[in-house]
């Protein structure tokens, strides 16, 4: 119950106790005044009082349902249903609140728009008054049969070639005793042949994760393609049972059999009393006589175990599933706002790699160790903490640039990313050029593992792990070493470095051959970086303190 419930229970009670203090000795001296001259209307008038008095009464107990205990939800046919276990749908709200705070920060439209959709459907299920059965298995083990034989009334095609369910198709049923109505989906098979039963297959992996119960169907032992799904539904929180049908092909000691099998492997996530044996649809019998003879349906025991397992665990398999749902959903929307990031992210490490090659280029550096700290640039730390939400000074970003800097010199990335870059480039780039893009090209090579090392920093909260910030940059120079992305960073770096740096000197040659020496300003100045000068951050040169 809700605190302010009840306090507003306990002044209310406090009053009416109060009130009928005050009436006792009011009423009496009113019974006795009366009495006198009209006896007959003094006592209409103490019992209208009294009924008025137990009214009042019962219209606090029957708000708060402290007769029953149980909160009332109109359902279909006016029913009335049990309220779902506090403690979890108040998890599911918060998760819920959290998910639309979350979906603001989603730029997607069609993304957005999708998750605030689920999350209005999951907020929506927090008042429905029935219990969501998904019957889930093979097309050949007799789903629609068992649906079928569940409900007692023809549903579906019965005997129908693999693949018939072709979409999620739902059916009412109502069990004695159970307050909730069932809704129950056959769905279309999984491992079945073709891009279409493929696609059919992830609709029915979908419909079962939305279950707050699962049935799932097998005809004989389960084999791995089976086991597989059904350990991971289980893993994710699904409540399973495991329906044999068919049993009217076996004798009872193969049947016997069959099921110890089923109980023992799937022993660890279900329990024995959940694997049951029915004949949905028991095939005709040759009698001696030459006469056929069908066997009647046996579905009781799924009908018992089900019953059973929907009074003890109803409400409490609702909540999980609904809890489980907004959970689901806050992952995705957290997974999308990630992409997003990484995507912002990546843009912002683009633009000063390059920016950090053309100020190497231009003023190339000495010593080969301080590339490292040229290339890390304390404005690019600052601009991807903004992206996270983390709000960073120049002099914290230099703090961290620096101290990244230090951590790729003593690792040895910086010699061997020139070593590397120094192979691949020399029979791309002219030779007179050789000198000043190894330098540069290099610069950008480091600035890009330096950039990744921050992203992974500021996803996990500005903390660098268990393996701190020497485990992360060596993770991602092995990831950048990979063939496939140096051969695209050097594609990259002839077209946006090289080749504007090559026709500037080739344009600069030619100036120098046909323009007078006495020059305003040297032709040196002339060159220009393909990137706007205005965009450059040239990060100060360390000094022998800073190291």
């Amino acid at each position: 119950m809700k605190i302010y419930r009840l306090l507003i229970l306990i002044v209310g009670i406090s009053f009416i106790l109060g009130l009928m203090i005050w009436l006792v000795d009011a009423i009496y001296r009113l019974y006795f005044q009366i009495s006198f001259t009209a006896p007959l209307l003094a006592n209409l008038l103490l019992l209208l009082l009294i009924v008025l008095l137990g009214l009042l009464i019962a219209g606090f107990i029957y708000y708060f349902n402290l007769f029953s205990g149980r909160k009332s939800v109109t359902g279909r046919k006016g029913a009335q249903f049990v309220r779902l276990p506090a403690q979890k749908t108040e998890a599911a709200e918060e998760n819920l609140k959290a998910i639309r705070q979350q979906v603001a920060q989603i730029q997607d439209e069609i993304s957005r728009q999708e998750l605030l959709e689920r999350s209005q459907e999951i907020e929506r299920n927090l008042t429905r008054g029935n219990i969501r059965v998904v019957v889930f298995g093979t097309g050949s083990a007799g789903k629609t049969s068992v649906v079928n034989a569940l409900i007692g009334r023809m549903v579906g095609e019965v005997g129908a070639p693999m693949g018939t369910t072709q979409a999620g198709e739902t059916y009412r049923l109502q069990l004695q005793n159970l307050a909730r109505e069932l809704l129950i989906t056959d769905t279309p098979g999984i491992l079945e042949v073709g891009e279409a039963g493929s696609q059919r297959e992830q609709l029915a992996r979908q419909l079962a994760t939305e279950a707050d119960l699962l049935l799932f169907v097998v005809d004989n032992d389960l084999r791995q393609s089976e086991y597989t799904p059904l350990r991971v539904l289980a893993e994710i929180g699904k409540r399973s049972l495991i329906v044999l049908n068919k049993t009217d092909l076996y004798t009872e000691q193969e049947q016997g059999v069959i099921l110890q099998q089923l109980r023992d492997r799937v022993q660890s996530f279900i329990p024995p009393s959940d694997v049951v044996a029915v004949s949905a649809n028991p095939q005709a019998v040759a009698l001696e006589s030459g006469d056929w003879v069908t066997p009647e349906v046996d579905i009781m025991p799924l009908i018992r175990r089900l019953a059973a397992v929907l009074r003890a665990e109803g409400e409490d398999l609702i909540a999980d599933n609904i809890l489980l749902q907004s959970q689901r959903l806050g992952e995705e929307a957290r997974r999308l706002i990630d992409k997003q990031r990484r995507r912002q992210a990546d843009k912002i490490i683009d633009r000063f790699q390059w920016i950090g090659a053309g100020v190497i280029a231009v003023t190339p550096v000495p010593v080969v160790d301080l590339l490292a700290t040229a290339a890390v640039n304390a404005q690019m730390v600052v601009e991807i903490g903004k992206i996270y939400g983390c709000e960073l000074n120049m002099e914290r970003g230099r703090e961290l640039a620096l101290s990244l800097g230090k951590t790729l010199v003593s690792l040895g990335v910086v010699k061997g990313a020139v070593q590397m870059l120094s192979t691949l480039l020399q029979f791309n780039v002219a030779t007179y050029l050789v000198g000043k893009t190894i330098q540069g090209i290099t610069a950008a090579y480091l600035t890009r593992i330096a950039g990744k090392s921050f992203i992974e920093y500021f996803r996990h909260n500005q903390d660098w792990g268990d393996g701190g910030m020497t485990e992360v940059v060596q993770t991602q120079f092995k990831l950048l070493q990979k063939e496939e992305f140096i051969k695209g960073f050097v594609k990259d770096a002839l077209v946006k470095f090289v080749q504007p740096m090559q026709e500037t000197l080739e344009i600069k040659a030619e100036l120098e051959e046909t323009l007078p020496e006495n020059l305003p300003m040297p032709l040196e100045k002339t060159w220009r970086n393909p990137l706007p000068v205005d965009d450059w951050d040239i990060p100060p040169t360390p000094t022998s303190e800073d190291w």
